[in-house]
């Protein structure tokens, strides 16, 4: 298997590149997430709401069981619903989705923030999960700076990373900055803006260059920036071809000529409570 890079968080070291499920019907994700682990991938992101948990967690089995990889060198994420933010409903999430996944995540999210019940009682029952060892970390999705500090003032145990959307078109420069202040990271989803990258004049001329794709090219910028990036597809050949990153990297011009991609609608999918705003980049 290629080598491949990490960061590590609060003595976690989690791998740059992940292999996401969201919108995978579960025969999908389960194909995918064992072909995803035979390819190299060691990082899997899946959700409750995504209603593929168990999928994901046969997919790793029938990888394990394979001898393609062992599961103590797989980073498992998975999250928590909005619905489920009291802490009696948070902890029976918890447990619900370990017993689906068939395995310990070793991270679990809030999915998105939300204004009750507090983010006290959100914040204390996530940790109490971790305590009770239903995750081995925790961490947040989709939250601007100002509440990911404030969710992490409240946090005994390190928020490991907040997912978020980013890719080329998204400025993310505060957001970024406050991940490193807290000791955290950023997980990128929609890492390829949802196909948009592939017909870009600058990627694409970044790939010939290096003789990649426009979605190599994207990855690698993340990955640069010691950015987590998770994306999905059904297709075994795609995901082949996205985990093809680790053998060449961009220098610092062309980094700088992909952030200069950013735009004030760049942003795909926004369901954020209207209670939150997102960091203004100006």
């Amino acid at each position: 298997m290629t080598d491949q890079p990490s960061i590590t968080v609060d003595g976690h070291a989690i791998p740059l590149l992940g292999f996401g499920t969201w919108m995978l019907e579960p025969d999908d994700a389960r194909r995918m997430v064992g072909q995803a682990l035979r390819i190299g991938y060691r990082h899997i992101d899946t959700a409750w709401i995504y209603r593929n948990e168990a999928a994901v967690g046969d997919g790793i089995r029938d990888a394990v069981e394979a001898g393609h990889v062992a599961r103590e060198d797989i980073w498992l994420t998975t999250k928590i619903w909005v619905d489920h933010f009291h802490r009696d409903a948070l902890l029976e999430q918890a447990e619900e989705s370990a017993a689906s996944l068939g395995f310990t995540p070793n991270l679990l999210l809030l999915h998105w923030p939300k204004k009750r019940p507090s983010f006290a009682e959100t914040l204390g029952a996530l940790n109490e999960a971790k305590e009770r060892g239903l995750t081995r970390s925790i961490g947040l999705s989709n939250f601007p700076s100002a509440e990911f500090r404030e969710a992490q003032a409240l946090s005994h145990a390190r928020l490991v990373t907040n997912q978020v959307e980013y890719h080329p078109y998204l400025k993310l420069t505060k957001l970024l900055d406050t991940a490193r202040e807290l000791g955290s990271s950023i997980t990128a989803w929609s890492p390829l803006a949802q196909g948009k990258i592939a017909d870009d004049p600058v990627l694409n001329e970044i790939g010939r260059a290096h003789g990649k794709t426009p979605g190599q090219v994207t990855l690698r910028w993340l990955i640069q920036q010691n950015v987590v990036a998770i994306p999905r597809t059904a297709k075994e050949s795609r995901a082949a071809e996205n985990f093809d990153i680790f053998d060449f990297q961009l220098s610092g011009e062309e980094m700088d000529r992909i952030h200069a991609l950013a735009r004030p609608d760049g942003r795909l999918g926004d369901w954020i409570d209207p209670a939150f705003c997102w960091d203004d980049e100006g």
